[in-house]
């Protein structure tokens, strides 16, 4: 069969071969890893299927191939990082192209239009995929992350321009973060007791109080390194972007939720409480005649 095959198309058949058996490896690595059973039977099957897949294509190329090895240890360490299901559907990303790809060739391969609507299934169990503690409590990172980078911004541009000192800023801007993260996990903490979720309030309060830190952390940084304050505060807001952007990419992958929507309705809201508090600190600075 294999010789029958065009040259050509018998290339793309290996490239084929190649995703399915790292597909395979990666699937069978994290389903190892998991508590969930559930959730490791899914990660199994799959792992099998990918693997009959293989197997299908190698009927038509008449060669083994082996996996690609960076792209299996990046998708495991991906994983094991920021979870499983962030992982795997980053991973099924790639998969969705390879469907269109095994459409194309149905009319030559005969096994491609049942290969392809494997794919197709996979996608739709791994939707199912959301039994894990990260994203469990991403309704608490999410209070913690848009709180801070809301408020801390806002006062940071106003505390910028009233008192021009990078370390005055810093040592206001840390003790009024610190504050807020403990505030808004104490918050968090009463909120989720009191509430039948099956969430646990301590880990609630606990990721609402980290994201928080940490995100005071990042955006303070630049005024503990430079001495200009203007470049601080563009380097702060700058910051507050990637934040924005890193985490919503995250979510949009992990839930499969619409990146650009939640990504500019944080970023404007937090540049919008800038720029007014911004002008607070000016009028305040000359209402008041304080001079740092």
């Amino acid at each position: 069969m294999a010789n029958q095959i065009d040259p050509q198309l018998r290339e793309q058949l290996l490239a084929f071969q190649k995703d399915e058996i790292t597909e395979h490896h990666v699937y069978s690595r994290l389903a190892d890893t998991i508590e969930s059973p559930d959730n490791r039977e899914v990660l199994k099957k799959i792992a099998g299927d990918e693997l009959r897949h293989y197997e299908e294509w190698r009927l038509y190329t008449g060669q083994d191939v082996g996996p690609r090895r960076w792209q299996m240890w990046k998708y495991y360490l991906i994983s094991r990082i920021f979870g499983f299901t962030f992982g795997i559907k980053l991973m099924e990303r790639g998969e969705e192209s390879a469907r269109k790809n095994y459409l194309e060739i149905q009319g030559v391969i005969d096994k491609a239009l049942s290969i392809a609507q494997d794919e197709k299934e996979h996608e739709e169990a791994l939707v199912n995929l959301l039994d894990e503690e990260r994203l469990k409590y991403a309704g608490s990172v999410v209070l913690g992350l848009n709180d801070a980078l809301v408020e801390l911004t806002g006062a940071l541009a106003g505390l910028t321009l009233a008192l021009q000192n990078t370390r005055l800023i810093a040592l206001t801007g840390s003790i009024t973060g610190v504050a807020a993260a403990l505030s808004m996990a104490a918050s968090e903490y009463l909120s989720t007791k009191s509430e039948e979720t099956g969430k646990s309030a301590v880990k609630a309060a606990v990721y609402t109080g980290l994201a928080y830190i940490c995100t005071v952390i990042i955006l303070i940084s630049p005024y503990l390194i430079f001495a200009n304050y203007y470049l601080c505060l563009a380097l702060t807001l700058t910051g507050a972007v990637l934040i924005i952007a890193a985490f919503n990419y995250y979510i949009s992958v992990a839930r499969d939720e619409p990146f650009k929507t939640r990504f500019f309705e944080m970023a404007v809201l937090s540049f919008v409480v800038a720029a007014i508090s911004f002008g607070i600190g000016y009028v305040l600075r000359s209402v008041l005649g304080v001079e740092v």
